[in-house]
C-alpha cells in the first residue's frame, strides 16, 4: 500500500501554515512558466495592425507579468517572499495564440516555480482585459510550469 506525501504546507493538526526554510541552503534557482491565450481573429488583426485601443500589448504585458512576480508572496498565501535577481516575460503570436513565457531567478532557501507561474498568468489576465473591448472570446489555457533548476529537489522538466 502507497502512502500519501505528506503535505509541506499543513502542520500536525492540518492546518494551513507557511514552511520554515530557515535551515535550507541558500542556492541559485530559476523557473520557466508559460500561459497561452487563444485569440479570435478580430484581436489578431488588432494586434498584427498594432491598432488596439488600449495601446502597446506586448509592455503591458510584460510590465504586468514583471510585477506580478515581484508580488507573488501577496497574491499566494503561503508564498515566500524572495529577492528575485531576474524576471523576463517572452510574448509570441503563433497563429491565434498568444504563447507568454516568464522566467524567474533567484539565490535563495526556496524555489521560484510560483512566481513564474504567477508572471505568466497576470501577463495573460492583462492580454484579456486590453482585448477585451473587440472581443470577450478568448480562452487563457496551458499554464504550466515548463521547469526548474535547483534546490533540495534538483532539476525538473515538464518535458522529463
Amino acid at each position: 500500500m502507497s502512502h500519501p506525501t505528506q503535505l509541506t504546507h499543513l502542520n500536525a493538526s492540518g492546518e494551513a501554515h507557511m514552511v520554515d526554510v530557515s535551515d535550507k541552503a541558500d542556492t541559485a534557482r530559476t523557473a520557466v512558466a508559460q500561459s497561452q491565450v487563444e485569440l479570435t481573429p478580430n484581436i489578431v488583426a488588432a494586434i498584427t495592425d498594432s491598432s488596439l485601443p488600449k495601446g502597446d500589448l506586448y509592455a503591458t504585458a510584460r510590465i504586468a507579468g514583471i510585477q506580478a512576480a515581484k508580488k507573488c508572496s501577496d497574491l499566494i498565501p503561503l508564498c515566500h517572499p524572495l529577492p528575485l535577481s531576474k524576471i523576463t516575460l517572452d510574448i509570441e503570436l503563433q497563429g491565434q495564440t498568444l504563447i507568454i513565457t516568464a522566467l524567474c531567478k533567484t539565490t535563495g532557501k526556496t524555489g521560484v516555480e510560483m512566481e513564474a507561474l504567477t508572471a505568466a498568468s497576470v501577463a495573460a489576465l492583462t492580454v484579456y482585459d486590453m482585448c477585451k473591448g473587440i472581443d470577450k472570446g478568448m480562452v487563457i489555457n496551458a499554464t504550466k510550469l515548463l521547469n526548474k533548476t535547483g534546490g533540495k529537489s534538483g532539476d525538473w522538466s515538464a518535458g522529463a
